[in-house]
């Protein structure tokens, strides 16, 4: 689902992808956080090369979650064009969050 690669800024990554990057942010002791996990392999899938899904550990990246305001988990930001376009708090089921995908890619 997820590849791991190195930006110097978050914001770097952000801007040089040319497709909408879908941020998910968690924790590894969040429940939830673990179910939408799988999800979004489903997603990802279904999606392909329309979407990059990118997941941040706010444990690990503190400053990136407070600089987006992330205050419940999990909490998924669809970013285009380096710009946040649409933000999803809490789980969604596979088929709901591709749907809601679509209407902004």
């Amino acid at each position: 689902m997820a590849t791991k690669q190195k930006f110097s800024t978050f914001e770097d990554m952000l801007a040089g992808s040319e497709m909408p990057v879908l941020v998910d942010f968690y924790a590894p002791w969040c429940g939830p956080c673990q179910m939408m996990s799988g999800f979004l392999s489903q997603v990802k899938s279904q999606m392909g090369d329309r979407l990059q899904i990118v997941k941040i550990n706010t444990d690990n990246y503190p400053a990136i979650a407070s600089k987006h305001r992330i205050e419940a988990l999990p909490t998924m930001v669809l970013f285009k064009n380096g710009q946040p376009c649409d933000r999803i708090e809490g789980v969604l089921k596979p088929e709901q969050l591709v749907q809601r995908l679509q209407s902004n890619l």
